[in-house]
């Protein structure tokens, strides 16, 4: 499945791609803080993630923020940080490609660090029933074990 339209991000070949950038968690940041790899992941216990991921879309950032929250059993809905990543980036394999052809969520991830310049205070998330049913599908999927990271 993919769009003829479609040309990937890799590390070697993202410049063409601008900002702003979006990254949607649930902690609490300053500007100027890195974001660096090798951390906890926010959306499977236990496991250390090899990448910092981004996106520049608004949406995407707000489910990064929920599920993050969500996940953790955290009542508020996160942050959406603006970041500037610091080395190369592509394609986030996790969503490129899948449900959709191409990347329409514009979500990418980087083995460099992301810097915080700014948060977004006046975001606007999904409702609680959309964000109960993708809470229920990640279990699903999670029972079935295809809840895969690629990282």
């Amino acid at each position: 499945m993919s769009d003829p339209e479609w040309v990937p991000v890799t590390f070697e070949h993202c410049d063409h791609i601008k900002g702003p950038f979006y990254h949607g968690t649930k902690s609490v940041l300053k500007i100027g803080d890195k974001l660096v790899p090798g951390r906890g992941s926010n959306f499977q216990g236990g496991r250390v993630s090899n990448n910092i991921y981004l996106t520049a879309l608004m949406d995407t950032a707000a489910w990064g923020a929920e599920l993050a929250t969500a996940l953790a059993g955290i009542e508020e809905r996160g942050h959406i940080y603006i970041v500037e990543p610091l080395g190369p980036f592509e394609d986030d394999p996790n969503v490129t490609n899948k449900r959709f052809p191409g990347n329409p969520t514009q979500s990418y991830r980087t083995r460099a660090s992301l810097r915080v310049v700014g948060e977004v205070d006046d975001w606007e998330g999904h409702s609680p029933e959309t964000l109960q049913g993708m809470l229920d599908h990640l279990a699903k999927l999670r029972e079935q074990g295809l809840d895969v990271i690629e990282d």
